[in-house]
């Protein structure tokens, strides 16, 4: 049994997050805080709420592993309903996403604000 290496994001709230580092990986500014030595004692995210790091979590996650064609097209689907959310939630997660610099969430939630127009 393999054990994956853990950090703590820390919400704006204060609530702590426990992750994969391969999950938090997804974020490039926090990887960068791993890779400068900054994630000892927690990765602090005052922008992040508690509410919006557990969704970006629940995408990372589930864009974690890799994925072949068939699995291709339920990950499309699955994201179709991940941005099923109301307004004021959709737009703090493309906040988040610029914040935390996820790529492929913040295309996802912008393109999605861009179909709604």
């Amino acid at each position: 049994m393999s054990t994956s290496k853990m950090v703590t994001l820390k919400s704006s709230y204060g609530e702590d997050f426990v992750v994969e580092e391969s999950v938090a990986l997804h974020s490039q500014t926090i990887k960068h805080m791993i890779e400068d030595g900054c994630a000892d004692n927690g990765i602090p995210l005052p922008n992040v709420t508690s509410k919006i790091l557990a969704k970006v979590i629940e995408y990372c996650r589930k864009h974690d592993d890799h994925v072949d064609e068939k699995e291709k097209e339920e990950l499309k689907n699955w994201d179709a309903e991940f941005v099923k959310v109301d307004q004021p939630v959709l737009f703090d997660l493309i906040l988040d996403a610029n914040f935390l610099n996820i790529k492929n969430l913040l295309d996802l939630t912008c393109q999605t604000v861009t179909d709604v127009i």
